[in-house]
């Protein structure tokens, strides 16, 4: 394999993204960027309490207001349950959303829409809408919700597939291998841990946008800063009763997702204001409703018992979470399982190992997909275990992961147990470079000096902490991507594809990927992504899918085209394709060479004129997953409590390196967003349900400024199932930070902090405690 990739000539160089010119000189390339004339404007009426029932509402003064061309409220809009999740047909999410309810379940949720000539216009009409709404209690946690007698959110009785709606309990997931009980019973050591994680915000640069036509032959056309076009399409055309080819949605270039445009939360709005008046129309959440109306990560508590052998063998695993959906259960049932799923399988060797779950509706705002979709809350969990487990054992934490980790050929029964909200996929392990990223990491951080450095005993502590994980790459024997490959009579080529770049640089590495097969530079590549009309379907940028997937799409689409161009040469240059290769842009014959622009000319206007071109489709049988280790290094301020993150460096194995650069910028990407949501992000409410800090200003996100140095090492390792042996890498980097800050908090301060963010007050009260509780210890041990 290595030799394969030592004449690789385009993938593993680090090529300029395809969009990268428009995108730096402020060309017009994203959803918002055009409005069609005689477009009307969309402003949303939402609740102003968390939990009430609408017991009436006028929209006269409205309507009546100038400029107002539309109003939609519950009393004209369909009534049908959907999901607002972006999820392969059946979803798995339940059925429990209305696109305007006659409920309200959290400050933020719709309640009425209006459409003008003008924004202000819009925002002045809405604020002329009456609702006189019949308050219901507030259920604002975990515990409240599944309190005996607690107000049950959704009383409706139309929603499908809610397991216990009267006790508020979306979905249970369930996964076992072995006799827990018993495996804890024999172990020579047991640990316990509980962790509490927040509500957190995606906060992407873009808010969500679309802009929704009609075309000449009075087809719906949609405009949307999405990460599921092909999803947006199908959930649309059910909800207006559309037939699906009445639909057209494209997806423009996207200003950030990380998961919160994985729904349709404003394409049926618009879609349905440009039926009811004919005319385009455009809507833009502000700030403050990309905050409160769009999605957020699921907040979950979740506890972990580890038993072990003498010699730090694992023993068994067990795990229990309970997860926070807020007001509606779209992948509340998949992220909780990936919870599991994306975490457990990670220590084989366990032969006694169970996951047990909930999800709970709560009255607040709706969590949803976000970077690391539950696994990065369940590493917290298990890599804060680990770590206190090798402190009982007396143990390296490196040591403890290198005896216990998933190498290659080996497998774990939780693949098959525990799948995207359903059963998965037995799988077996094609590629695991995890040894190596450990023994690289720890030999590039300097481990095992730094480890041995005393803490400090003035009020700045030092202490280092690292943390192993494993995501995925796609859903197994669910999802779906297809490509097309033309050859152009110029020689080069056109690639449609309806992977969704979401500025991440898909395209440019479909691209290489196309252009490695055909022997061919990003010259000649020209790239048509993610427009429902155009495109081959692809189920859209989620679960770290778009290289491994839609990629591997695009290399058998290109083998495909390849196989023709050396036809059509070997007939041009008198000989058989069997040798033949194209290099440069060329194909080398007995007697003479051939170029592509030849063979393009030929195959347009030549003898016997066929079009050259192919698709090819792909459905992964698994879901390999990348592999990283992660190392912090902090400071804590015993006086303050503030915590300072002086290094990071995460060793990946994400197979082979399409593009370096860009992965690289999607690891240290992914690092600072878990920097942030270990140390300062958190959605804080009031007692009535309302966010506090719906804005930039007041939603801590780390600048350039408060970050650490962070290495990335890219470990050299090939997956046979993947493109030129490629698999995912975007998602995994968010998992390391959080447990390896925490570890290295304990490393240096002897505390062990369970909920985040670790801000000054927390790790201040932690120290206290953790001071007052060893003067007791002293004491008693004086008496």
């Amino acid at each position: 394999m290595t030799e394969e990739r030592n004449k690789f000539t385009v993938v593993g160089v680090s090529e300029r993204k395809l969009d990268g010119r428009a995108l730096v000189t402020g060309a017009p390339v994203f959803a918002g960027d055009v409005t069609p004339p005689g477009a009307v404007h969309i402003a949303l009426l939402t609740s102003p309490v968390a939990h009430a029932r609408i017991r009436s509402i006028d929209t006269s003064a409205a309507e009546a207001h100038p400029g107002v061309v539309c109003v939609l409220t519950h009393t004209n809009t369909p009534e049908m349950r959907y999901t607002t999740a972006g999820q392969g047909h059946p979803e798995p999410s339940p059925y429990d959303t209305r696109m305007f309810d006659t409920k309200v379940r959290f400050v933020g949720d719709r309640v009425a829409a209006v459409a003008a000539e003008t924004l202000q216009a819009a925002r002045d009409a809405a604020a002329r809408i009456t609702v006189d709404f019949e308050e219901l209690p507030p259920v604002l946690s975990i515990d409240a919700a599944l309190a005996p007698g607690a107000p049950v959110i959704h009383d409706e009785g139309d929603s499908l597939d809610v397991f216990d709606a009267a006790h508020n309990i979306v979905s249970v997931v369930a996964a076992r291998s072995g006799d827990v009980a018993a495996g804890l019973a024999e172990s020579a050591v047991t640990v316990e841990t509980t962790i509490e994680t927040q509500y957190a915000q995606h906060a992407p640069l873009e808010p969500h946008v679309v802009v929704t036509h009609l075309d000449p032959n009075g087809r719906l056309v949609i405009v949307s800063s999405t990460q599921v076009p092909f999803h947006v399409r199908r959930i649309v055309a059910r909800l207006l009763e559309l037939p699906i080819h009445r639909v057209r949605v494209i997806k423009p270039r996207l200003g950030g997702g990380f998961g919160v445009k994985q729904e349709v939360l404003i394409e049926d709005v618009a879609a349905m204001v440009t039926l009811r008046t004919g005319r385009p129309a455009r809507f833009e959440y502000t700030r403050e409703q990309e905050f409160v109306s769009a999605r957020t990560r699921h907040p979950m508590r979740i506890k972990v018992r580890l038993g072990a052998k003498a010699d730090g063998t694992l023993h068994a695993i067990d795990m229990q979470a309970i997860s926070n959906t807020g007001a509606y259960g779209a992948h509340g049932l998949t992220v909780l399982s990936n919870t599991g799923s994306k975490t457990l399988p990670l220590y084989n060797k366990a032969p006694h190992v169970s996951f047990d779950g909930r999800v709970v509706y709560t009255t607040l705002p709706v969590a949803g997909a976000y970077r690391g979709y539950g696994g990065t809350q369940g590493s917290f969990a298990l890599e804060t275990a680990m770590d206190d487990l090798a402190d009982k054992l007396g143990l390296d934490p490196v040591v403890l992961r290198q005896r216990n980790h998933i190498r290659i050929g080996e497998t774990s029964p939780i693949f098959e147990e525990l799948g995207e909200g359903r059963k998965g996929a037995p799988q077996i392990i094609t590629s695991c470079a995890l040894g190596e990223c450990l023994l690289q990491g720890a030999e590039r951080f300097n481990w095992i000096a730094r480890r041995a450095r005393h803490p400090g005993n003035g009020p700045i502590r030092r202490g280092v902490g690292m943390s192993v994980h494993m995501q995925g790459s796609g859903i197994a024997l669910i999802d779906m991507a297809a490509a097309t490959i033309r050859m152009n009579d110029d020689g080069s080529f056109h690639l449609l594809t309806g992977s969704t770049d979401l500025g991440t640089g898909s395209d440019t590495v479909m691209a290489q990927i196309a252009a490695e097969v055909l022997g061919v530079g990003m010259d000649s590549m020209l790239v048509t992504a993610a427009d429902t009309d155009l495109t081959p379907f692809d189920k859209g940028a989620y679960a770290s899918s778009t290289t491994y997937v839609s990629g591997r799409a695009v290399e058998l689409a290109a083998r495909k085209v390849r196989e023709q161009i050396l036809a059509v040469a070997a007939v041009m240059l008198d000989t058989t394709p069997d040798g033949l290769a194209i290099v440069g842009g060329q194909i080398e014959g007995p007697h003479r060479v051939v170029s592509l622009a030849e063979i393009g000319r030929r195959s347009y206007y030549g003898p016997d004129p066929a079009q050259i071109a192919a698709s090819a489709s792909f459905v992964p049988e698994a879901s390999p997953p990348p592999f990283m280790a992660a190392f912090a290094e902090v400071e804590v301020d015993v006086e303050t409590g503030l915590i300072r993150v002086t290094d990071f460096l995460a060793a990946v194995d994400c197979g082979t390196v399409v593009n370096p650069l860009m992965t690289e910028g999607q690891v240290e990407g992914a690092i600072a967003n878990g920097i942030g949501y270990a140390l300062t992000e958190e959605m804080q409410f009031t007692l009535r349900g309302r966010v506090k800090n719906p804005d930039l200003a007041r939603y801590k996100i780390p600048g350039a400024a408060d970050l650490p140095p962070i290495t990335v090492i890219l470990v050299d390792s090939y997956e046979p199932t993947g493109p030129m042996g490629a698999k995912s890498v975007a998602e995994i980097g968010i998992n390391g930070p959080l447990p390896a800050i925490a570890n290295a908090v304990h490393h240096a301060a002897g505390i062990r902090l369970t909920r985040p963010p670790f801000s000054p007050e927390k790790v201040w009260r932690e120290l206290r405690k953790s001071a007052v509780a060893s003067q007791q210890s002293s004491a008693g041990k004086a008496t």
